[in-house]
């Protein structure tokens, strides 16, 4: 075919003419809208990324166990271990050097300590305030976050008194006041009560206050639900073979959403300076209700049950783990979480070094 001289010709158009295909670039959509631009090159698809996910964004649980230079292993948590107040130290550091801005505790209380009405957690040498006396005097740096609830020290499992068959809201409170007291004592930056009973962020805020603790900040667990996804974590602080019956008269019913937006009302207008939801990835819609709703820094934690999942195909060959790893993490970050608990922590923290 000849074409005119002079004249700049696109094969493309000529194509597209001979087929009958003229394009009309006034029409909104495809041609004149081709997603697929922003996504051509790497340079170009981290200069449009929506979602950031950095080291700042994650927290790194801890369990903790009696004795000297000893780990535990937890079965239903591969690649999890219990670890000794001297090791814990040792993982406060790595976690420093890797940036992470803070690790959470949780104890693995003997079970001789463990009785009916978790005495051990008001004890100002338990294993969680020794821990982070240790922690602190090693590693100033680092955040500590405590979880104030009663499971790992009541031999009956739950989060609360049991009373006649039954938890007891207002005596529960009282203990959890005395249990905030003492950590915040032994150094504790951040107090996280995940116990749900109804009006504890407003009784454990005022006692700080009065007992001159004005700077510690309150996580709440502000909508925590009754989630079958917590079995590894209950076997991994022993509460979980103790535990009568269920939680499902203070945790959250897993239908409601709504209800979770109450709850996490009633804790900002009580003094929570930041809120969690728990689990992660299930009920990622309620993170970003309550992100819409309230602005407040909110957390989400990514619980033992959705790493057990990920580790358990991760190890069969299913999954690719790195990148499922990163992938689960952004996905609680898109919904609007501020930051992740999430056993993943050091790994992740690698891999986004590594890719930096």
């Amino acid at each position: 075919m000849a074409f005119p001289k002079g004249k700049a010709v696109s094969l493309r158009t000529e194509r597209a003419k001979r087929a009958g295909k003229t394009s009309d670039n006034t029409r909104p959509g495809y041609p004149a809208t081709r997603l697929r631009r922003n996504r051509r090159a790497d340079w170009s698809r981290r200069l449009v990324r929506g979602t950031q996910l950095t080291v700042d964004d994650l927290i790194w649980p801890l369990f903790l166990i009696e004795g000297e230079r000893a780990k535990s292993p937890v079965a239903s948590m591969p690649g999890v271990e219990r670890l000794t107040i001297d090791l814990a130290v040792k993982a406060a550091e790595e976690a420093a050097e890797l940036g992470l801005p803070a690790i959470a505790l949780f104890p693995n209380t003997d079970p001789a300590l463990r009785d009916e009405q978790a005495s051990e957690a008001i004890n100002p040498g338990n294993l969680v305030c020794r821990a982070v006396r240790a922690i602190k005097k090693e590693v100033p740096e680092i955040g500590i976050i405590c979880d104030v609830a009663l499971d790992p020290y009541t031999s009956h499992g739950h989060d609360g008194l049991l009373i006649d068959g039954e938890i007891d809201n207002d005596r529960t409170i009282e203990m959890l006041i005395s249990q905030a007291l003492v950590q915040a004592e032994a150094g504790c930056d951040i107090l996280a009560p995940s116990d749900m009973m109804d009006g504890r962020i407003g009784a454990i805020r005022a006692a700080l206050e009065e007992n001159g603790f004005i700077t510690t900040q309150i996580l709440s667990y502000a909508a925590k639900y009754a989630s079958a996804f917590y079995g590894p974590f209950r076997d991994a602080v022993g509460s979980g073979a103790r535990l009568r019956g269920d939680k499902l008269s203070y945790q959250m019913d897993p239908a409601n959403g709504s209800e979770a937006l109450r709850e996490v009302a009633l804790d900002i207008a009580e003094g929570a300076d930041m809120v969690m939801v728990k689990p992660g990835l299930a009920y990622l819609d309620i993170v970003w209700r309550v992100k819409e709703a309230f602005r407040l820094p909110t957390f989400v934690y990514q619980v033992s049950g959705e790493y057990s999942m990920i580790m358990g195909a991760a190890e069969r060959g299913w999954l690719d783990k790195d990148r499922v790893v990163i992938e689960s993490l952004i996905a609680c970050k898109r919904a609007g979480a501020d930051a992740v608990l999430t056993y993943f922590a050091r790994d992740a923290a690698k891999l986004l070094k590594a890719q930096a």
